[in-house]
């Protein structure tokens, strides 16, 4: 019974939050890095195309199955930018890289914007092995606006700026559990569970 899934990311915070989420269906998961994988490259365009590089590598290097994320933001205004180049976006701006920085950086060019519409996306694959021909793939999509200013503490990334209206609150500034609810990463990691548990363990 498959219960090791390589997640295909370094990112401490992201799999905190997917382990939590993956946790009820016994899914045990493993930080690549812990296995000695290197990162994958990441060449493309779109979400789905660099998170599907990335679980193919992660499970060709450790023989496992794999889980990658891909996430980023889409700043309307900005033509869907940074888009898959979100990590990078305050190394654009002469800042180091890093989730500060890239706040920093979006307030700076937005500083003179009134309109802020922008969406976090996050696209989950999961592949049995590396050359899975069907690999499950989740999308979720949180949409809002840019605040004008950092409000909050909770969370990383983006949570301090993307408000959500109907919340009346950013990411940062919402308990874990109902981030979880409404996050980008939170709807699709319960699409990807549903597609696990119909898929892979049914």
């Amino acid at each position: 019974m498959m219960r090791d899934l390589v997640l295909a990311s370094n990112n401490a915070g992201k799999l905190n939050e997917l382990q939590a989420m993956l946790a009820p269906l016994g899914l045990q998961l493993i930080a690549q890095g812990q296995l000695g994988i290197p990162e994958a490259a990441e060449p493309f365009h779109t979400f789905v195309e660099n998170a599907l590089a990335k679980a193919r590598h992660a499970s060709a290097h450790s023989g496992l199955p794999a889980l990658a994320d891909d996430a980023g933001l889409c700043v309307d205004v900005f033509g869907g930018e940074p888009g898959v180049q979100t990590a990078y976006y305050a190394t654009r701006f002469g800042y180091p890289k890093g989730d500060d920085h890239n706040v920093t950086a979006l307030l700076e060019q937005m500083a003179h914007i009134d309109q802020r519409r922008a969406a976090l996306v996050s696209t989950l694959v999961a592949v049995r092995h590396p050359n899975d021909p069907e690999p499950l793939i989740a999308m979720g999509r949180a949409a809002g606006e840019i605040t004008r200013e950092r409000r909050g503490s909770n969370g990383f990334g983006f949570d301090p700026v993307m408000y959500l209206p109907e919340h009346g609150q950013t990411f940062a500034e919402m308990p874990t559990e109902l981030k979880n609810q409404r996050s980008h990463r939170g709807l699709a990691a319960r699409q990807m569970m549903q597609l696990i548990q119909e898929r892979w363990l049914a």
